[in-house]
């Protein structure tokens, strides 16, 4: 068993790339067999494999291709699949820099409202419209980004005392909440697939 007690503490709030990295991380999440601490705990364990403190969307775009495998192929690996996601991080990262001057903040900076948040999101490389919506949640709900209809656009990921996402964890409770509702989740559509 892992301990969670550590979760929180590794969602580093003063680092908005690391914030904008969780999305990608979140495929992780999503995983049963890829705990949730360690997908938490991996941007800050690729910032200490590059020998930084913070992670910089300018230098992860810049970074040669095979440095970057590396730092996410460990061990351990920070992703189950280390190499398709430093491809991903790298094409993520770039994209902060052409269009928003490589500070991940930028992305959501001057957004009017949630639909124009959740376009921006969307357009990130990798995220998809779940994905999408569950990093508007996670900004809306533990970092302050709240535009009006933000909540809207994350869906039911942004209900309130919802349990359904990496947006929802803030303690080794939520944690375990979220877990059961993504184990539920995957137990009603196995048994609807069965009938």
């Amino acid at each position: 068993m892992v301990d969670s007690s550590h979760v929180r503490p590794r969602l580093r709030r003063s680092d908005p790339t690391d914030v904008a990295l969780r999305g990608p991380a979140h495929r992780t999440c999503c995983d049963q067999q890829f705990p949730m601490e360690r997908a938490f705990a991996g941007p800050a364990l690729l910032a200490q494999r590059l020998g930084t403190d913070t992670l910089s969307a300018p230098a992860i775009a810049q970074a040669d291709p095979e440095v970057l495998k590396a730092a996410f192929t460990g061990p351990p690996a920070v992703h189950r699949y280390p190499g398709s996601m430093a491809e991903r991080t790298q094409a993520v990262c770039r994209l902060l820099v052409e269009r928003y001057d490589g500070r991940a903040e930028n992305l959501w900076a001057d957004v009017p409202d949630g639909a124009t948040l959740l376009g921006r999101v969307g357009e990130l490389p990798g995220f998809g419209a779940q994905k999408a919506k569950i990093l508007v949640a996670l900004l809306g709900k533990q970092y302050g980004v709240t535009p009006p209809g933000w909540r809207e656009a994350a869906g039911d990921y942004g209900t309130d005392g919802a349990r359904r996402s990496v947006a929802d964890v803030v303690d080794p409770t939520s944690l375990a909440e979220v877990r059961a509702f993504k184990q539920d989740a995957k137990a009603a559509a196995k048994a609807e697939k069965t009938s």
